[in-house]
């Protein structure tokens, strides 16, 4: 019989642990990634323009680009820029918003991305998703995975630690994600990848059960390959439903309701996942994730971001409308204003304060 296999989309390259920066030009060289060393490298103002001096000696043939933000109109302009200069490949080298710039310049004139993240917010830094800022507010565009992940954890260190903390909340709420997922399975149907679910899941277990904390090199470790995981899951399945569930809807209902007093993406969704498990009766776990949540200094309740209770209530009501056709357990259970302020009421006893 024929051996039937599964082609699944990652990079051929995925390099992290501390020092990998010095090796990113044998890394860069590889033919499937650069055959002549021309390179288009995005780097932010801030941590890739520090790394610049360092790594422009050992690559000579590479044109450097400082983008100045995260919106659509800086990726639009960064491929134009880049369009004109026939490079193998496009490397983007800074924070989730240089990345996204990056990925989505890289797609739109056809170049493979390497991805060199500077810290580790959240799992964009390996997903098939540039996220950009726009005129209507914050949208998602689908670009192909990145063709190599380097992550220096040494660079990860020097990042401000919230960075850090958010994508602990954002690996975490993966758990909630698949929780979620698997609700749509059983009451609408919806399809399932078991590998993809599975990838998501373990990569937040893996968060939520190391003992370590983000001054320990074995937790970094951990947390950059969950991310790393996350991202190849959602390309497996071919979006984001295995890191993206009620915990993220909540998320966008911060984003959308209060643009300008909204926290970090992992902060929000970390708080959502640990609201949601509750909402979905798995009591035990939510306290348990609220309490991980806390041992890493992040939020479990909307004060420790400067929300109030009515706001937290107002934005988990509007959650639903950010992802039509989604269907997480806030939908399943339809909640009006007083019954989230009740359960909101027992989730706040249930975790103490």
């Amino acid at each position: 019989m024929p051996v039937l296999t599964r082609l699944i989309p990652s990079p051929v390259v995925v390099d992290i642990r501390p020092g990998a920066l010095d090796d990113l030009a044998c890394v860069l060289a590889d033919e499937r990634i650069s055959h002549s060393g021309k390179l288009a490298i995005a780097v932010s103002g801030g941590s890739g323009a520090r790394l610049r001096a360092r790594l422009e000696p050992s690559l000579p043939g590479a044109t450097w680009y400082e983008v100045g933000g995260g919106t659509l109109d800086d990726a639009i302009e960064l491929a134009g820029e880049m369009k004109a200069g026939h490079y193998d490949a496009v490397v983007g080298l800074g924070g989730g918003k240089i990345i996204d710039c990056a990925k989505f310049a890289a797609a739109r004139i056809g170049l493979p991305l390497v991805a060199v993240p500077t810290n580790l917010a959240h799992d964009g830094l390996c997903s098939p998703v540039a996220t950009l800022d726009n005129d209507a507010g914050r949208g998602s565009y689908g670009v192909p995975n990145p063709i190599a992940v380097v992550i220096d954890l040494d660079v990860i260190r020097e990042a401000p630690a919230r960075f850090v903390r958010a994508g602990i909340g954002d690996a975490i709420s993966n758990i909630n994600s698949i929780a979620d997922w698997e609700l749509s399975h059983r009451v609408n149907g919806e399809k399932i990848d078991g590998l993809a679910a599975a990838m998501a899941r373990q990569a937040g277990e893996a968060v939520l059960r190391h003992p370590g904390g983000i001054g320990d090199g074995a937790f970094l470790q951990v947390l950059a390959e969950a991310l790393v995981l996350t991202g190849i899951a959602m390309s497996i399945s071919g979006d984001s439903r295995p890191a993206s569930g009620s915990c993220h809807e909540i998320n966008h209902a911060f984003d959308l309701l209060f643009p300008k007093r909204a926290a970090a993406h992992g902060e929000q969704c970390g708080l959502g996942a640990a609201f949601a498990m509750y909402l979905r009766g798995a009591h035990e776990e939510s306290v348990y994730t609220a309490e991980v949540l806390r041992r890493h200094g992040l939020p479990v309740l909307p004060e420790e971001i400067g929300f109030t209770v009515d706001e937290f209530v107002r934005a988990v009501e509007f959650a639903p409308q950010t992802r039509p056709g989604r269907y997480t357990i806030l939908e399943h259970l339809d909640l009006k204003t007083d019954q989230i302020k009740d359960i909101y009421a027992d989730y706040v006893k249930a975790i103490g304060s």
